[in-house]
């Protein structure tokens, strides 16, 4: 069975738990993460985010851009290519204590072949009746950053508006808020950002007349029109600015992402909450030639021996930074439990106002 065969099952299989309200894991593209040089840190960036990437991670250290204007563009293949995720984003200060920004993200599977009437009237195959289609989730994220009180503190904010299609069988539409903070204190960084704090709501709606035939064929229930909910995630760290000398820094963070929807596979988890734990760190050579590593994803995995081991999901990374563009590229899961990697390559262009 080649690749792309296995994602329709996988995506009919979706349609099915979505229809019966799934929703521990919905929308979890926006779990993945943007920016590189949080994917060659572990994802381990809640108290360190300093470009445009902040408006994911922390919208509130949106209010750090040394820019008045920042663009920013990611591309990223999935699953040996299957899959491809695209970001791109833009920030601008509004004035010395205020900072807003724009998200765009991208996750979609193309070209899914679509055999249903691969088997005419006749009952002959005929391969030049496959058609296509794709699975796409869109993501539109509006940010805000203010500085309050003492110098070191800003909140912030986002609004995200969710945009989930497959085909022409369904789709859906939703709503969130993310709440943030940040603190910075001499060497020491503190961020925290309650994503989904209300709930993220998606309301689904489906396409019987496509999916009827297949489902009672497949002797599955016909989804019915729904209602998901994503429930509220905490992210909360914290780290140090090491400077070794004039030239050198190093830079260590941890984070700690908390859910509060029961167990789930993660590496500290209870009844009442799960904790999966973020580790990255950042060696810098003159604040221009950055490496990366970090780790992340802590789950155990039933083997073909009917045992348990660990995995997890470690991350390697490289930047560098001109003037007023800086690039950035990682390689993550390495030698994850789904045996593939990711490549991740980021631009940013940095502008400032006329004088």
């Amino acid at each position: 069975m080649t690749s792309r065969t296995k994602i329709v099952f996988i995506a009919l299989f979706t349609l099915t738990s979505i229809g019966f309200g799934q929703v521990k894991y919905s929308n979890e593209f926006l779990n993945i993460g943007v920016g590189v040089r949080s994917a060659g840190m572990g994802n381990s960036v809640v108290a360190s985010t300093n470009d445009i990437t902040a408006g994911y991670w922390n919208p509130a250290s949106l209010i750090k851009l040394e820019n008045n204007i920042e663009l920013g563009y990611q591309h990223s293949e999935l699953f040996a290519g299957v899959a491809n995720y695209d970001y791109g984003g833009m920030s601008f200060k509004i004035d010395d204590f205020s900072t807003a920004g724009f998200s765009y993200i991208r996750s979609g599977v193309d070209d899914i072949p679509d055999t249903r009437n691969l088997i005419d009237a006749n009952g002959d195959v005929n391969y030049d009746r496959i058609q296509s289609f794709s699975s796409i989730d869109d993501a539109f994220m509006f940010h805000y950053a203010r500085k309050i009180g003492p110098p070191p503190l800003s909140i912030g904010g986002s609004v995200k508006i969710v945009r989930r299609k497959v085909g022409e069988f369904a789709n859906a539409i939703g709503f969130g808020v993310d709440l943030s903070a940040f603190y910075e204190l001499e060497k020491v960084n503190l961020g925290l950002n309650f994503r989904d704090i209300s709930g993220t709501w998606n309301a689904w709606n489906f396409n019987k007349e496509e999916l009827e035939e297949i489902f009672l064929l497949t002797n599955n229930e016909v989804p019915q029109n729904s209602i998901e909910i994503t429930v509220p995630q905490m992210v909360v760290g914290g780290g140090y600015m090491y400077q070794i000398n004039d030239k050198f820094s190093f830079y260590p963070e941890l984070n700690l992402s908390i859910t509060f929807d029961g167990k789930r596979n993660t590496l500290i988890k209870s009844d009442f909450a799960s904790i999966d734990p973020r580790f990255g760190v950042e060696a810098s050579y003159q604040k221009i030639i950055f490496l990366r590593a970090g780790i992340n994803g802590f789950q155990k995995v039933a083997t073909i021996d009917d045992e348990e081991k660990w995995y997890s999901s470690p991350g390697i990374g490289v930047g560098v930074n001109f003037e007023k563009v800086a690039i950035d590229y990682a390689l993550t899961n390495i030698g994850g439990s789904s045996g593939f990697y990711t490549n991740s390559f980021f631009i940013r262009f940095e502008f400032n106002k006329r004088k």
